[in-house]
C-alpha cells in the first residue's frame, strides 16, 4: 500500500521534523482561531453592524469566496516559492484582517477586512501539508495531516472558550485586538526558524520554462486529470461543510434562536463538536494509516450520519429539539472535520511531489465552495421564512446528494488509477541503484 510503503528519497522524519512541522502548525493554528472568531462573535457582529441575516452571512461568504478563490493559486506558489516565503505572507495578511476587523467602523470596512483575513487564512493549511510532505516519511503522510487538522480544531477550541469570553469581558475591540497579536508571535517564529526541507532533500532547481504561464496551465492539467484529485475534491466538499457552517457562523443562532438555550449551554455544545473533532481526528488517522481501503467507506460513513442526525434534529415533533439530540448532533458534526482530511490522502497518490501543493489546492476548494453556498442559503432561507431554521438548514441535503453521487462516480476509477500508479512506483523501486 501506499501509506505503508517506504519510497526511496523518504524525508527522515525525527525531532527536527517534529520542531520545524510545529512552527508551521502554529501558524494554521491561529489561521483557524481568526476564521472561526465570527463564528462566537455572530450575534455581536449584527448588533455592532446593525445587519440582517443576510448581511451576517456575507461575512463568512467572503471570507470562504476569496479562500476557495486563491486555493489554487496558492498550491501554484507554494510549489513554486516554497512553504516558508507562502506561510509567512498568509501570516502577515490574516494578522492585518484580524487587527482591521477589531477597529472596522463600518459594515463595509468590516468586510473588507474578513476578505484579507480570508486571503491570509488561504495560504496557511495547503502549505502546511506539503511541509509535513517534506519533512515526513510518506506512510506518516495520512497521520501527520490528521493532526495538523485536529490542532487547527484547537483553535476552533479558543475561539468558542476564550474569545467567547473575552468579547463578553473586554468588548469587541480588545478582543479582537488582543487576538491578532497571537498573529505578529507566529509571523516571527515563521520568519526565524522555518525551514523549507531536511538538508539533502531540496527538490530540483525549476526550470527557466516551468515559470510561465504555459506551466501553470500544465500543472492545474494535469493534476485535475487525475480521477484521485477528483475524488478528494468531492470528499472533501461533502464531509467538511455541515460542521464548517456550523462552527463558523450559524451553530450559535440556531441554537439560541432556534432551540432556545442559552448562549453559555450553546457554547458548550459548539465546545463538544470540537472536541469530538480532535478526538476522532487522531482515530481516523491512525485507520488510515493502517488500512487504506478503509478511507471511502470512512467518508460516506460520516456522510451518511451526519444526514441522519441532522434529519432527526430538524423533523422532531414540537418546536426544539431534545437536549440528548443535541449532543448527539454535535458529537457527529464533529467528525466532519476529519472525514473531509480523507479527500487529501485521494490527491496525495495521485501526483508526484512537484504537483502536491497544486492538487491539495484544488480538494481544499471543496469543502469551502460547499461551506460558502451553505452559508448563503441559510442567509437567505432565514430571511424569506422568518427565520425558520428547519427550512434553512434542510438545504444540507441537497450539497450532500451533490458530492454522494460524485463519490460514487468516481470511486471505482480513482482506485483502478492509483493502483497502477502503485505498480509503477515498485518497479522503479526495483531499479533504483543501490
Amino acid at each position: 500500500m501506499t501509506s505503508s510503503a517506504t519510497l526511496p528519497g523518504d524525508p527522515p522524519g525525527g525531532r527536527k521534523a517534529v520542531a520545524v512541522w510545529s512552527i508551521g502548525v502554529s501558524v494554521y493554528f491561529v489561521a483557524v482561531i481568526f476564521r472561526t472568531s465570527l463564528g462566537v462573535a455572530g450575534l455581536d457582529a449584527a448588533d455592532r453592524f446593525e445587519v440582517n441575516a443576510s448581511a451576517l452571512s456575507t461575512f463568512s461568504i467572503l471570507q470562504l469566496l476569496v479562500y476557495a478563490g486563491m486555493q489554487i493559486p496558492v498550491g501554484l506558489l507554494v510549489d513554486r516559492f516554497g512553504t516558508k516565503k507562502v506561510l509567512s505572507l498568509g501570516a502577515l495578511l490574516f494578522t492585518l484582517g484580524q487587527l482591521s476587523f477589531a477597529l472596522s467602523p463600518s459594515y463595509g470596512m468590516a468586510l473588507a477586512a474578513r476578505a484579507l483575513l480570508g486571503c491570509g487564512d488561504a495560504m496557511t493549511f495547503i502549505s502546511v501539508l506539503r511541509l509535513g510532505n517534506r519533512w515526513f516519511p510518506a506512510r506518516r503522510s495520512p497521520l501527520v495531516a490528521q493532526l495538523a487538522g485536529l490542532i487547527g480544531m484547537g483553535g476552533n477550541l479558543v475561539s468558542t472558550l476564550v474569545l467567547s469570553r473575552l468579547l463578553d469581558g473586554i468588548g469587541w475591540t480588545g478582543a479582537f485586538v488582543g487576538s491578532s497579536l497571537f498573529g505578529v508571535l507566529v509571523l516571527v517564529l515563521t520568519l526565524l526558524f522555518l525551514k523549507d526541507h531536511p538538508d539533502g532533500h531540496a527538490e530540483p532547481a525549476a526550470r527557466p520554462a516551468s515559470r510561465g504561464a504555459r506551466f501553470v496551465r500544465r500543472q492545474i492539467a494535469e493534476a485535475w486529470r487525475e480521477p484521485g484529485t477528483r475524488m478528494g475534491l468531492w470528499v472533501h466538499f461533502t464531509t467538511q461543510f455541515p460542521m464548517m457552517v456550523f462552527t463558523l457562523l450559524w451553530g450559535m443562532p440556531f441554537l439560541v434562536e432556534a432551540q432556545r438555550l442559552s448562549r453559555a449551554t450553546a457554547g458548550e455544545l459548539l465546545t463538544l463538536t470540537v472536541l469530538s473533532s480532535m478526538t476522532i481526528g487522531l482515530v481516523y488517522g491512525q485507520i488510515i494509516a493502517r488500512h487504506h481501503r478503509a478511507r471511502a467507506p470512512l467518508a460516506l460513513g460520516t456522510i451518511a450520519t451526519t444526514g441522519l442526525l441532522w434529519a432527526c434534529t430538524l423533523g422532531f415533533p414540537g418546536d426544539r429539539a431534545p437536549m440528548w439530540l443535541l449532543i448527539m448532533l454535535c458529537a457527529v458534526l464533529g467528525a466532519c472535520g476529519p472525514a473531509s482530511m480523507i479527500g487529501f490522502d485521494f490527491a496525495r497518490p495521485a501526483n508526484p511531489p512537484e504537483r502536491q501543493g497544486t492538487a491539495s489546492g484544488i480538494v481544499n476548494m471543496g469543502g469551502f465552495t460547499a461551506s460558502m453556498t451553505m452559508l448563503l442559503a441559510v442567509g437567505v432561507l432565514l430571511d424569506l421564512t422568518g427565520d425558520n431554521y428547519r427550512i434553512a438548514f434542510s438545504s444540507i441535503f441537497v450539497l450532500e446528494a451533490v458530492g454522494v453521487t460524485q463519490i460514487l462516480r468516481l470511486r471505482l476509477h480513482a482506485d483502478r488509477r492509483e493502483r497502477e500508479r502503485l505498480v509503477a512506483s515498485r518497479v522503479e523501486a526495483v531499479h533504483v541503484p543501490a
